[in-house]
């Protein structure tokens, strides 16, 4: 799909303008974003169009491709951490989702509503099957341990893109999580070898590179710099302050002409700094990712 190793995905601060000026500065190429901010305090009939100035319109046409999440498991902690879903909830959910991917004429890969957490693996499939007919984007289907080999089996047949949750295994076996995912991909892969493979939270430089025939993967560790102050790259470790500083004020001065303030120009550097480190050590380990 984008060339023969696994491209990494950048997460997190989805419609942020400096974190999107960060990516762009950094030549990030590769993008994951969440629908739910945007959808989640508004009803089916409302309007979904976001304004050309909003920044995940913006900034789109910077990347090669990008993923749109579901937001479902951020709905289950957060609007509705106190309450249990009911499978119309999720169609509800769901219908927004559409609405908002097609008002806004978004060409995003979109991540099912992978409900088999919280109804079960077949209230999944009716979504899924919902899902395919209702929205005409490219869509990741998701494998959770509560389907089952022989539900991986149906979903590997129905499937073009599939997603292993690297998180929930790194829970479940946390001894031999890494071994699992692999042997989980292999076995996708060997089935189907045109199937387009996503390891959905994968920040493990170790299994990026031992699944680099996978398709591809997303990350929010760029981010971790900027919160804990730290640095840990192939490339150096330090804390943030200490980073090059010719090639800081460089960045700060392009993010300015971006249309950064010039309170937060050294922030937005940094941003693209750590974003830059971070895709120089997924270069080493996975390939390119151009």
């Amino acid at each position: 799909m984008f060339g023969n190793n696994i491209k990494i995905h950048f997460a997190g601060s989805d419609n942020s303008h400096g974190h999107n000026i960060a990516l762009k500065l950094a030549e990030i190429k590769y993008r994951l974003y969440t629908c739910y901010p945007f959808i989640v305090n508004k009803n089916i009939d409302s309007d979904f169009t976001l304004g050309g100035d909003t920044a995940l319109i913006k900034y789109r046409d910077n990347f090669k491709h990008t993923i749109q999440d579901s937001g479902l498991f951020t709905l289950m902690f957060g609007a509705a951490k106190n309450r249990k879903l009911t499978f119309d909830d999720l169609v509800n959910w769901q219908d927004k989702l559409i609405k908002f991917t097609q008002q806004n004429k978004l060409t995003s890969t979109c991540v099912e509503v992978d409900c088999q957490k919280v109804l079960s693996p077949e209230d999944a499939w009716k979504l899924r099957y919902r899902m395919r007919e209702k929205l005409q984007n490219r869509q990741i289907n998701v494998f959770h341990k509560e389907d089952g080999k022989k539900g991986l089996d149906r979903l590997i047949e129905f499937a073009d893109y599939i997603a292993i949750s690297v998180p929930e295994l790194r829970i479940t076996n946390p001894k031999t999580f890494r071994d699992d995912t692999h042997r989980l991909a292999w076995y996708i892969k060997n089935k189907k070898p045109e199937i387009d493979i996503h390891l959905l939270g994968c920040t493990d430089l170790k299994m990026l590179k031992q699944n680099k025939f996978c398709t591809s993967a997303d990350s929010t560790s760029w981010l971790s710099p900027l919160q804990y102050g730290q640095l840990k790259s192939s490339v150096g470790n330090g804390h943030i302050s200490t980073v090059n500083k010719d090639l800081e004020s460089n960045f700060a001065a392009r993010s300015v002409l971006e249309g950064v303030n010039n309170d937060k120009a050294i922030y937005v550097a940094r941003c693209a700094i750590s974003a830059l480190l971070s895709k120089l050590d997924y270069q080493q380990v996975a390939g390119d990712q151009s």
